[in-house]
């Protein structure tokens, strides 16, 4: 196997309290901490595990967005992917991606750099679609492994234990394929302050949406966005009569 694509995508910090816009459009994005998407570092410390153990050749990280997201794509070459790719996306169209247009943008990669394996976050913290893996391997007509907290490959298969609802699920699959990364797959290692500086030497191609033959246009619209209801403030019961009593007069029994 020579080389790996893994996702890294650009997204608001999961230690900022999010605000909803005034209009309701979407979240405040302005001056709000990013950072990489936390099962897109479980994707890229796995592919940099498996060019370690001497599995693969070459770790390529990409990213969609805009200008910012090669910030992303540096953090990633710090934890010891050897290049990035950048697929430059307005602002304006930021927030009106979808995992389908992202797919696409995988599957002419793929092609072009003529990869063995793709490894992605389960989904990211923003969207939480938990879409593009399954549609990049459709897309490619190529098996699956989603969700894995366990990967092996030997020669020309790869071993996944998945995480499924009612345990863990152990699937052979026939490389080239695409996986998914749960949260227990691995723990990602910190970037060093000396492969911080080496990877601003690292190669960072730039491409737009059109030069892979993707349109931005999106199918989708959000007609709203809007803070989850306020919890209610529970209350004490001294017995289970009063329990039943009160379920009842809530209309729950």
């Amino acid at each position: 196997m020579s080389r790996v694509l893994v996702g890294v995508k650009r997204v608001i910090d999961y230690a900022v309290k999010i605000r909803v816009k005034p209009d309701k459009s979407g979240v405040v994005t302005n001056g709000v901490k990013h950072s990489m998407n936390p099962f897109d570092e479980i994707a890229i410390e796995e592919a940099i595990r498996l060019r370690e153990k001497k599995v693969a050749k070459e770790v390529i990280a990409f990213s969609c967005g805009p200008t910012k997201s090669q910030e992303t794509i540096r953090t990633a070459l710090a934890m010891g992917a050897d290049r990035g790719i950048h697929v430059i996306v307005p602002d304006d169209k930021v927030d009106k991606l979808t995992p389908l247009q992202v797919s696409k943008m995988i599957v002419k990669l793929v092609e072009k750099e003529k990869i063995d394996l793709v490894i992605l976050g389960k989904q990211a913290i923003d969207g939480d679609n938990n879409q593009t893996a399954q549609m990049v391997a459709a897309l490619l007509d190529w098996p699956q492994g989603t969700f894995a907290s366990e990967l092996k490959i030997e020669g020309e298969t790869a071993s996944v234990i998945r995480e499924v609802d009612g345990g863990l699920e152990t699937v052979e699959l026939k490389l080239p394929a695409v996986i998914s990364a749960d949260l227990r797959l691995n723990e990602p290692r910190y970037a060093t302050l000396p492969n911080i500086m080496k990877a601003k030497k690292k190669k960072m191609e730039k491409l737009k949406a059109a030069d892979l033959g993707v349109e931005l246009t999106s199918q989708l619209q959000v007609v709203s966005v809007s803070d989850p209801p306020k919890r209610e403030a529970g209350i004490k019961v001294e017995n289970v009569e009063e329990l039943v009593a009160k379920l009842k007069e809530g209309g729950v029994i």
